[in-house]
């Protein structure tokens, strides 16, 4: 298997999403540039990746709403070592999870690839924006980026 491996972003190997129903929204949503998330509609509880009921009140309608793309580090680990020889040109990259803006307190949560960052200066608490990388037209995959 070949890939093509940047420093500091993880290769993108999926070419397709196979999402299910509850989450094809947020894929279609990509695809447009568009960072979206779902929320229950009786509690207001946004939940990402949503699934068939709320965890917090066990409602099962949702609503999808666009998120404006930036958040801050909630926590992240740098790679420094390949898990496979093939992913030694992307090393060290930083992955880890996104707090997004537009969500109630703790709100909603993505685990995301940093880049265009220096791994050594990345610290909990910066402020992120989405990035949309097109693979192809079927696949988008949201990576972020330190805030400009």
């Amino acid at each position: 298997m070949s890939i093509n491996a940047t420093q500091g972003v993880f290769p993108t190997i999926m070419t397709e999403t196979h999402a299910s129903e509850f989450v094809q929204p947020f894929w279609d949503a990509a695809k447009k540039d568009k960072l979206v998330s779902a929320r229950c509609t009786k509690c207001g509880t946004f939940r990402l990746p949503p699934g068939p009921f709320c965890f917090e009140c066990q409602h099962r309608e949702i609503e999808w709403v666009e998120l404006p793309g930036t958040g801050r580090v909630y926590s992240f680990v740098v790679v420094r070592h390949p898990l496979a020889e093939i992913l030694q040109p992307a090393v060290p990259y930083a992955s880890g999870i996104v707090e997004l803006d537009g969500t109630q307190g703790a709100g909603s949560r993505m685990i995301v690839n940093f880049i265009d960052c220096d791994v050594d200066t990345l610290q909990i608490g910066d402020e992120v924006e989405a990035d949309f990388e097109h693979v192809n037209d079927e696949m988008t995959v949201i990576r972020f980026r330190p805030k400009r």
